[in-house]
């Protein structure tokens, strides 16, 4: 009799494409104000994966490639956008632009803008006191991105500086693909696959918020038996406040150790020892998630547990762009989930 066929790692799930909008720099066109295209291999690796919506916002509003200068200026509480050069004010139109593109965009998953531009920088961006001082008063968003996040704050949204640091960059890309999964739950609109959503993703979301999770699951199993519209519009504005900040690094220490507890009576005292070394260095922040993860999932395939391997958690988006090397740049406070 020959031995049964090891389940196979949860990397070969397929994934829907996530729509994403990206600032037309970063890789597409040399049209930054400078004439120069932004060097970004992630928007590379991701390419094969996603939809990409690339925009320039200050190429629509009718500035040149290359052009003067353009900042934020304070004006009471409001940034204004001006060309230092020729005195013009372009927040009107920038606003006007953001708002029609806005508006003809349809679907979508998430955002990368370019880090630090007056239009496109969703935070961090120098606010001047006036047009050609040096003073920086305080820091915002850039006009264009302003918008992005008014309507679509609660989506994947971020600048490339940011997501060259890996535990940011991995929870951007665990939410994109999440939301674009869920998309494809609403156009079935049918209850058993937003149940089956909510089951891949339960160690996921417990490594988030172990309350949201609870609330999920209540809504999902839908005691009141509403109409599936009204029970995946309450199911996924619970999912994106449970993915809206980044997991404290205690709560993935307690998930991967709950699911460790699957496999401890079949591992060896050398691989406990080798798991709780793991958990130390991610505690220190000298390892990626990911790296306990991969771990966790070959001892489900090793065991042959399938409901650790339908598990969100250790696929949350395609394996190639699983990249645990950190350029150091981009760091945040606090600790992130990784995968």
């Amino acid at each position: 009799m020959s031995a049964p066929t090891a389940p196979t790692g949860a990397a070969t799930r397929e994934f829907p494409k996530p729509i994403l909008v990206i600032s037309e720099c970063l890789e597409f066109e040399p049209c930054r104000y400078d004439g120069a295209r932004i060097r970004f291999d992630l928007v590379k690796a991701v390419a094969p994966h996603v939809e990409y919506r690339p925009v320039c916002p200050e190429v629509q509003v009718g500035l040149g490639v290359p052009r003067d200068v353009i900042r934020l200026v304070a004006s009471g509480d409001r940034n204004l956008l001006v060309q230092p050069a020729t005195g013009r004010d372009l927040t009107g139109d920038m606003e006007g632009f953001a708002a029609r593109h806005l508006d003809g965009l349809g679907e979508v998953d998430g955002f990368i803008l370019k880090s630090r531009s007056p239009s496109c920088g969703p935070g961090h961006v120098k606010v001047f006191d006036q047009a050609e001082s040096r003073h920086v008063i305080r820091r915002g968003a850039g006009v264009f991105a302003d918008a992005v996040l008014e309507r679509y704050g609660d989506l994947a949204v971020e600048d490339e500086g940011r997501l060259r640091n890996h535990r940011i960059r991995e929870h951007f890309l665990t939410k994109l693909f999440a939301l674009a999964r869920l998309r494809d739950v609403a156009q079935g609109g049918r209850m058993a696959p937003l149940v089956r959503f909510h089951s891949a993703y339960k160690f996921l979301l417990l490594a988030y918020s172990e309350r949201d999770l609870r609330q999920l699951g209540r809504i999902v199993a839908n005691p009141g038996r509403e109409r599936f519209e009204a029970v995946f519009a309450e199911y996924r504005s619970g999912f994106l406040r449970a993915l809206g900040d980044t997991p404290r690094y205690t709560s993935v220490i307690n998930v991967f150790q709950h699911i460790s507890g699957f496999f401890r009576k079949g591992l060896s005292g050398g691989e406990r020892a080798h798991f709780a070394e793991l958990l130390g260095r991610y505690r220190e922040g000298q390892l990626p998630a990911s790296a306990i993860a991969s771990l966790l999932e070959s001892w489900a395939v090793r065991f042959g547990s399938t409901y650790i391997l339908d598990q969100a958690l250790f696929a949350p988006f395609p394996e190639a762009l699983a990249t645990p090397a950190d350029s150091g740049k981009g760091r945040a406070a606090g600790r992130f989930v990784a995968r």
